[in-house]
This record gives C-alpha cells, sequence and structure tokens, in this order.
C-alpha cells in the first residue's frame, strides 16, 4: 500500500471513530461545516498572497503620470501562471467554474487534491501581475476541490460527494464576498444542485461558516464597500431608465461572451506558446498603459464609480490632466467597458488563470455608468452613479452567466440593503432575456453543451451526460465482405450469435447490413448459396458516428423505428453497433446509481 493511501485509511478510520453514532443526516452538516471553514480558508490565503503581489508591483506607482513597468508586468504574470501550470500542476486548472461543471458530470464530482492549492497560486499571480481577469473562478475551483476530496476522504457516494463539491463552491464565494445567501443561490443556480432540505441545509451551514471565517480574519466591510443614501433611493420615474439599461446591459453580455469564444478561438491557433505570449504581452501591456484601471480584477475601479469619483480612473493614466471634462470621461469609460472583454479573453487565452465572474460585474458596473453620466450631461439630471453603477453590475452579470437571481442578491447583499430591488429585477430580467435570445447559453455551459457534458435541472438530460456511447457500443457481429456468397454466409450462420451482419469493403467502410431474415427463405436453398450476398444487403436506416451525445442518438431509433443501428467512424469506417434497449438499460441502471 502506498504512503498517500495509508493515510488516507488511518483519517477515514478516525472519522468513522468519531462519527459512527451520528445519523447521514448529521454527518454531513457536520462535513459541510469543515467544509465551509476550509474554503473560508482557502480564501483569505488566497486573498492575502493577491494583496501583497499587487502592494509590490504598483502601490507605489505615482498617480499623476503613466508608468512603463504596466507594459510589461501582465506579459510576466501570464509567462509564470503558464509554466507553473505546465511544469509542477501539469493539468488544466483554467475556467474554473467550467472544470467544476464537467467534474460533476465526468468525473464522479471527483477534482485532484493539488486543486485545493494551485488555483490560489496561479489565480493570484496572474491577477497580482495585471492579468485583467477574476478571481472568483479559482476560488470556487479551490472550494469545489476541497469539498471533493472531503467527501472522497469521508467515503461518500456520488450524490453526496456532489454536496459536499457544491458546499465548497458556494462557501467559497459566500467567502469572497461575504455574501452567504450569494454563495447558496450561486450553487443552486449555476451548479445546479437540487432544491431539497437534505441539501440546502448543508449548503447554508457552509456558506455560513465560510463567510464567519471571512468576517474574523477580514471584518464586516464588504468587498465593494459602498453605503447607499437617500439620494441614491429608487423612484419610479426611473424605470425607462432601467429599462434602457436592461437592454444595454444584454447587448454588452451578448459582446462579452462573443468576443470572449472570438479571441479564445484566436489563440488556439496560434502555433506556439511563444506566439500566445508574445501577443497577449502586447495587447494587455498596451491596454493596461493606457487605461489603468483593467489592472487585475478591477474592484478598485467600479467602486470609485460608485462613489461617483471619476477622477480616481484617471490615476496614473495618460489622460490625467483632462479628468474634468465631462465628455472625455464618457469616452475613457465607454472605452475602458469594452476593453475589458479584449483584456480579460487574452489573459485567459494565453495561459492566465483566472475567471469571468469579476470582468462581468466590471462591465456591468460602466455600463451603468455610462447610462447616468450620459443622461446627467445630456439632460441636466441627477441620477446615481452609485445605483446604475450597481444595477448595471446585476444586468451584465445576468447576461453572462444566465444567473440573474445569483446577480439580483449578490448586488443586493454588497450594498447592505433591498432598497434597489426593483430595478436589480427590471434589469436583471431585461439582460437575461436578451441575451438568452442571442444566445442561450451561458459563458461556463456552452463548450459543454456542446461536448454533451452539461448537467441540467432537466433529469432526464442529466442521465444522458453519463452515459457515453463507446461503452455501450456492441462490437461481437460477424463482418462479412462485399465478395461473400449466400453459401458463405450460411457457413457463418452456424456459429454466429447475432441476427445482423455488417458488410465492409476492402478497406473496413460499411456498404450495408444483412439482416437473417432476409435470408430465411433462400438458405435452405442449395441451388441459391452462389447468389452474390449483394441481393440480399440492405441499407442501414440511419448510422451513428463515434462519440455522438446520447441525446441525440435516441431520436435516430424513434425517427427510424429501429432497435439496431451501426457506429462509424467519419470516414465511414464499420466500429460496432449500438441497440436502443442497451441505451434504456444503462439509462435505467445509471438513474438507480444517482439516486442511491
Amino acid at each position: 500500500m502506498r504512503l498517500r493511501d495509508f493515510r488516507y485509511e488511518r483519517i477515514f478510520a478516525l472519522f468513522y471513530r468519531l462519527t459512527r453514532r451520528l445519523s447521514n443526516r448529521q454527518i454531513m452538516m457536520l462535513l459541510a461545516m469543515i467544509v465551509g471553514l476550509l474554503a473560508g480558508l482557502g480564501t483569505y490565503v488566497f486573498e492575502i498572497l493577491l494583496y501583497a503581489i499587487k502592494s509590490c508591483l504598483v502601490n507605489w506607482f505615482p498617480v499623476g503620470s503613466a508608468h512603463f513597468l504596466l507594459l510589461i508586468y501582465p506579459a510576466i504574470g501570464i509567462v509564470l501562471a503558464t509554466l507553473f501550470v505546465k511544469y509542477i500542476v501539469r493539468d488544466n486548472i483554467s475556467e474554473g467554474v467550467t472544470r467544476v461543471l464537467y467534474a460533476m458530470s465526468r468525473r464522479d464530482s471527483r477534482i485532484l487534491p493539488h486543486n485545493c492549492w494551485t488555483s490560489i497560486v496561479g489565480g493570484a499571480t496572474t491577477i497580482g501581475f495585471g492579468g485583467s481577469v477574476g478571481p472568483e473562478a479559482p476560488i470556487v475551483l479551490t472550494g469545489a476541490a476541497i469539498g471533493s476530496n472531503v467527501g472522497r476522504l469521508a467515503r461518500l457516494n456520488y450524490r453526496n460527494t456532489t454536496l459536499m463539491l457544491c458546499c465548497g463552491a458556494g462557501a467559497a464565494i459566500a467567502a469572497i464576498f461575504k455574501a452567504p445567501i450569494t454563495g447558496v443561490v450561486f450553487v443552486l443556480e449555476i451548479l445546479m444542485l437540487d432544491i431539497t432540505a437534505s441539501s440546502v441545509i448543508p449548503l447554508l451551514i457552509a456558506s455560513i461558516t465560510a463567510t464567519t471565517i471571512a468576517f474574523v480574519f477580514r471584518g464586516f466591510d464588504p468587498i465593494i464597500a459602498v453605503t447607499l443614501t437617500a439620494a441614491d433611493a429608487f423612484e419610479l420615474r426611473q424605470i425607462p431608465m432601467f429599462i434602457l439599461l436592461g437592454v444595454l446591459c444584454g447587448g454588452m453580455s451578448y459582446y462579452f461572451t462573443t468576443v470572449n469564444s472570438r479571441i479564445g478561438a484566436f489563440y488556439k491557433r496560434l502555433p506556439s506558446q511563444g506566439r500566445k505570449w508574445l501577443y497577449a504581452g502586447i495587447t494587455l501591456g498596451v491596454l493596461l498603459f493606457v487605461f489603468p484601471p483593467l489592472y487585475g480584477e478591477g474592484y478598485e475601479g467600479f467602486t470609485s464609480l460608485m462613489h461617483g469619483d471619476t477622477r480616481s480612473l484617471f490615476n496614473t493614466s495618460l489622460f490625467y490632466r483632462f479628468s474634468d471634462i465631462d465628455w472625455v470621461v464618457i469616452l475613457y469609460v465607454a472605452a475602458i467597458m469594452f476593453f475589458k472583454v479584449v483584456a480579460m479573453s487574452s489573459t485567459n487565452a494565453a495561459g492566465g488563470v483566472g475567471g469571468t465572474f469579476a470582468p462581468s460585474l466590471f462591465v456591468g458596473a460602466f455600463s451603468g455608468a455610462i447610462v447616468a453620466l450620459l443622461f446627467n450631461a445630456l439632460f441636466g439630471w441627477h441620477l446615481s452613479i452609485a445605483s446604475f453603477t450597481l444595477v448595471g453590475m446585476a444586468g451584465v452579470m445576468s447576461g453572462v452567466m444566465k444567473a440573474p437571481l445569483t446577480s439580483i442578491f449578490l448586488i443586493a447583499e454588497l450594498s447592505s440593503g433591498y432598497g434597489l430591488f426593483i430595478p436589480l429585477m427590471i434589469v436583471a430580467c431585461i439582460s437575461f432575456a436578451v441575451d438568452y435570445y442571442l444566445d442561450p447559453d451561458s459563458i461556463y455551459t456552452k463548450q459543454l453543451r456542446l461536448s454533451g457534458d452539461l448537467l441540467t435541472h432537466d433529469k432526464d438530460q442529466s442521465v444522458f451526460v453519463f452515459l457515453k456511447l463507446e461503452e455501450l457500443m456492441e462490437t461481437d457481429f460477424y463482418r462479412i465482405r462485399e465478395t461473400f456468397t449466400l453459401g458463405d454466409i450460411v457457413h457463418v450462420i452456424s456459429h454466429a450469435r447475432r441476427n445482423i451482419f455488417p458488410v465492409i469493403d476492402d478497406f473496413g467502410r460499411l456498404i450495408g447490413v444483412v439482416q437473417l431474415d432476409d435470408l430465411r427463405e433462400d438458405m435452405f436453398k442449395r441451388e441459391k448459396w452462389g447468389t452474390p450476398i449483394g441481393r440480399y444487403m440492405i441499407q442501414p436506416p440511419d448510422r451513428i458516428l463515434e462519440h455522438e451525445q446520447i441525446q441525440s442518438v435516441l431520436p435516430k431509433f424513434e425517427e427510424n423505428q429501429t432497435w439496431m443501428l451501426p457506429v462509424v467512424d467519419k470516414q465511414n469506417h464499420y466500429l460496432g453497433f449500438i441497440s436502443k434497449s442497451r441505451i434504456l438499460n444503462a439509462y435505467r441502471e445509471q438513474l438507480v446509481k444517482i439516486q442511491q
């Protein structure tokens, strides 16, 4: 037995002795508290490391002029993060939320132990050096990994391990924003955990525990310090402006996901990692030099906006001396809003470790500020920049993540009240509707849906995600050549176990199939044994491509009223057969496994 396995055995033995008098529900609550505690500590370590790096690199910059080091910091951070992932981690730790969803659907909710710390190091390095991404995705992956490995050490089944994974993810979100309700809603809406008492109670315990840890080590001040005053209160006459903001946020959400996808595809086509570093380094260096608020996650930038302090956005900028001119401020804010997506996408695509959670809040904040600044400049109104900034954050986040409830509760908790609940609901719902019309997938689920790896609240579809075509395909069919005669097939039938035979050419390509029922009339007439097999061959009603999703296979059986279809590759090479009955049996078995 390896040393690591021996340690796992010792840990489980100790855990069993301590909890043998507890019921299953009590054990899950205890584990949820442990997961929340560890996730809260992990979040604190991440923030300490990130703050230390940023303090050393940029806090000493002079306010009134741009600094040339902004041209090179991001490239250094991306290179360091990429080398760390390649030579130390040796695993993909980017796109944290997407990887959590993939682990739930394809890895039995098992996440490798190194993810309990590697995302912290990689994310803090990337963001600390200026990578324009968010810390939430690495933290979510860290929390989920903690929950997954606690479940593994306690030898939980798939269902309870998934619950612990979700507890870790929710606890991480709750800890970073000091918003326990948001942590719970995030899991229910993004990770799509079932809403039952047995799942929600551990989730609440984990989120509250992690938030308490955040209060102990970081105080009660929210991560985005803003307090709304009477001047920021919602008024009915502002509803048309909030409707307009909702439409703008929906459009910006679509811009966000589309640009991210296209830039990611561009970097994937680059032939070498060095070329990716070069392009991303130049792009980020220039953008950060011209627009310093793009540095890192950008919390300072939209916090300044919420307080109506647009002048701070120009600190260490080339445009510092123009910070009092209204139209320059509007153009500057608009440029930052659009270029943030480019900076974020380039950081992630080139090998940086970070997420899209904070950038979506950033773009939303600047979208809301644009609306308020424009109306104030054009009509002399006094719209609250703080209110529109907060509501805009919820709008873009709702569209990008397809999570209106998470965005509403997050901003409500961050603003320490529910005075903006009506405009939050208006903008979040409109943005969600506009972006859903343009693209029904969130930034986290698009790739998983295309690959058939996405779990949803539709239980039928979720069960099918666990079924793999290659595991259900049957290959014990006797292959016959197109040159065979009926007599050759008669000799084959004597020891064949199947009543259908694939006909292939000399290159292994499927030409057609022969069914035993079509041979019965002539197979006992010796005078017809010389008949070419092509006389009895038929074309299958359809073909299944290898690695095709089970969800798309079942409709083909229904459309063609058949129970057996051949599986081929893209060059039509025969691989085997898939039967409807085997899929349905596997579905039932998987459903029982999930429920247990």
